[in-house]
């Protein structure tokens, strides 16, 4: 393997890295709306528990800072 089809090769790597780092930021903000949504109708239950494994994902999984919780962000508790 010559050195370009070796920096290729990582090219390629780096780049599905990089698609599934959007595909899961793009899952937790799916979350973050269904979190919001649940809150909203009152069933803060199921949206707290969401939001726990949400954070759980961001920090341990993603090596990302703990953001606050969705329903922290309101009013309405």
């Amino acid at each position: 393997m010559t050195p370009r089809q070796k920096s290729r090769g990582d090219e390629d790597a780096s780049g599905e890295v990089d698609r599934y780092r959007r595909a899961a930021e793009d899952s937790l903000q799916q979350l973050d709306w269904a979190i919001g949504y649940l809150h909203g109708t009152g069933k803060t239950d199921i949206a707290t528990a969401l939001a726990k494994n949400r954070s759980f994902i961001r920090q341990r999984l993603m090596d990302r800072p703990q953001e606050p919780l969705p329903t922290q962000k309101t009013d309405q508790t």
